[in-house]
């Protein structure tokens, strides 16, 4: 069965361009409630936990810099079949691929700078949103 809450970060492109707003009315209006939030900004060594999972990948550098390079908004959603239903909304990585309305296509400048994170199984939602919001029980 599918979880009901997923893991999102509004990343520094989008909050740099002014973008929360919108992007969480989008999120408001696909049904997501919002569970927890927060405004902060990742050091390089807090990016470079979070993704640890592409540590051997060629892009981690950049990635790692990419997401230290200024404030996020992260956030944990719920809502039936959240983290499908999450991905769809957010669109393909790449905004040239992602679907009409979606948020990537929206808002996203490039596969490096696609305005937001969405967790890609519901194990992986618990795991992220765990590293931005400890002392939660499973949410």
């Amino acid at each position: 069965m599918a979880g009901s809450v997923t893991f999102t970060m509004i990343k520094p492109d989008a909050v740099g361009n002014n973008h929360i707003g919108a992007i969480l009315q989008k999120i408001n209006e696909a049904g997501f409630r919002i569970k927890a939030m927060k405004y902060t900004k990742l050091s390089a060594e807090a990016a470079g936990q979070f993704y640890a999972v592409h540590s051997a990948r060629p892009f981690y550098n950049d990635l790692v810099s990419y997401m230290s390079s200024g404030p996020i908004v992260a956030a944990i959603l719920e809502k039936d079949n959240a983290v499908a239903d999450f991905r769809e909304l957010i669109g393909a990585t790449d905004p040239t691929k992602a679907a009409p309305g979606t948020i990537r296509a929206l808002f996203a400048k490039s596969i490096e700078a696609n305005a937001i994170h969405g967790s890609d199984s519901d194990e992986n939602a618990q795991i992220e949103g765990n590293f931005f919001f400890s002392g939660l029980e499973r949410f």
